[in-house]
């Protein structure tokens, strides 16, 4: 008989992302390429594989395909394993019928009989789109020390920001009181990130009470957190004061990838002791033409740069040739950005061809009103003409 697993994660990407437009009409959003050679769910994976935890759920729904090829046997992640190992787990059909999650609580609910073959002590509920490294070792640590039922991640935010997040309202010991989803007038400033720790054996309870209720939105942060907190259990609030950056919009997807280029920004890719891991195409060098201007800028292996480029993050395979430029700008792999174009604070897909002559985005300095003002966006595989112009907050999908 195989020996129970003390923890094991359950990493919700199943969703949709319909906020990020363009970028997800064909993949899941924890597939969305970042920080030059990442996807978001690597930060996720990783932080388990540093952490410890070698048994690794991944509940997908939406648009799976491109996220399953990408974890395969989760190999780049030291997660193959005989026992355990990271495992994708879609909708299925039982002989009670067949369902899609209907929210995050009957997401885990569906899945109990995959936790259940290892016997946890306790569950981490993960979300996919999120850019942070966290030791979770020291998560189930806090909710041992406290002897807790249930254990939610929270980050300290502004006043400003707090009427955005389930806000916690805790006690001097850290014990969550109180809880209020998205308040007009936050009592707190403890935003929950979404991260959960939850002793099995309660967990199981509630769900199970949820989905026989059959009502509400089956969801953790609206229907099992207050249910706990309303019967007494033992829920606390367990701060992280690191980066922490919810990527679920295209102006969030841009500020995190340039958060990168920020010497101020506390979000090191490069600390051997915290890999992030990831699946790499073997890709050529990089190459840097004599004709290139680089500035403060991220270039993945692959890229072949003749132009100009300042504060950008450009991924694999991309190819700029003399005569463009790039500023402010997230590439995503294969794109070709070809002589006389301009691309300024934008994201663009993946395999997307700028033909010469086409301008992408502008400079808020260019502005009058600031409020006309925002990130523009080419979807992936799409061609832009070297006549079109795509204006900020443009979302371009289809060639133009």
């Amino acid at each position: 008989m195989n020996a129970k697993k003390k923890v094991i994660a359950m990493l919700l990407a199943g969703g949709q992302g319909s906020r990020l437009y363009a970028l997800t009409q064909n993949v899941a959003k924890p597939a969305v390429p970042y920080g030059g050679k990442y996807r978001i769910i690597d930060f996720a994976l990783s932080n388990c594989t540093n952490s410890g935890i070698d048994t690794v759920g991944v509940l997908t729904q939406y648009q799976p395909l491109v996220l399953n090829e990408y974890i395969g046997n989760g190999q780049p992640w030291d997660l193959d394993r005989m026992y355990g190992g990271v495992h994708v787990l879609s909708p299925f059909e039982t002989k009670e019928g067949a369902d899609w999650f209907q929210g995050t609580a009957n997401a885990i609910y569906q899945n109990m009989r995959f936790i259940e073959r290892y016997s946890p002590e306790y569950v981490i509920v993960l979300g996919g789109d999120h850019i942070y490294k966290m030791d979770y070792s020291k998560l189930v640590e806090f909710h041992e020390a406290n002897q807790a039922d249930g254990t939610i991640a929270v980050i300290d935010v502004s006043l400003e920001e707090a009427s955005r997040f389930g806000i916690m309202i805790c006690d001097d010991e850290n014990r969550v009181i109180d809880f209020e989803e998205k308040p007009k007038n936050p009592r707190s400033t403890l935003a929950s990130m979404g991260i959960y720790c939850f002793t099995w054996e309660k967990l199981k309870k509630y769900l199970i009470e949820n989905e026989n209720a059959n009502t509400g939105s089956k969801d953790f942060g609206k229907d099992i957190i207050p249910a706990m907190r309303e019967n007494g259990e033992r829920l606390f609030a367990y701060t992280f004061d690191g980066y922490w950056k919810d990527v679920g919009t295209l102006d969030s997807l841009w500020e995190a990838n340039m958060d990168l280029l920020s010497p101020s920004v506390p979000l090191d890719l490069y600390d051997p002791k915290w890999k992030i891991y990831a699946r790499h195409n073997n890709m050529p060098p990089q190459y840097i033409g004599d004709t290139a201007k680089i500035e403060n800028s991220m270039i993945t292996e692959g890229s072949n740069i003749n132009g100009e480029v300042d504060f950008s993050v450009i991924f694999s395979g991309v190819t700029i040739e003399e005569g463009a430029t790039v500023n402010y700008s997230i590439l995503m792999p294969g794109t070709v950005v070809k002589s006389g174009a301009v691309v300024e604070y934008a994201i663009v897909g993946e395999n997307c061809v700028i033909e010469s002559g086409a301008k992408i985005g502008i400079s808020p300095e260019n502005i009058q009103n600031r409020d006309d003002w925002g990130i523009a966006v080419v979807g992936h595989n799409v061609t832009v003409s070297g006549s079109a112009v795509v204006k900020p907050k443009d979302i371009i999908s289809e060639n133009v």
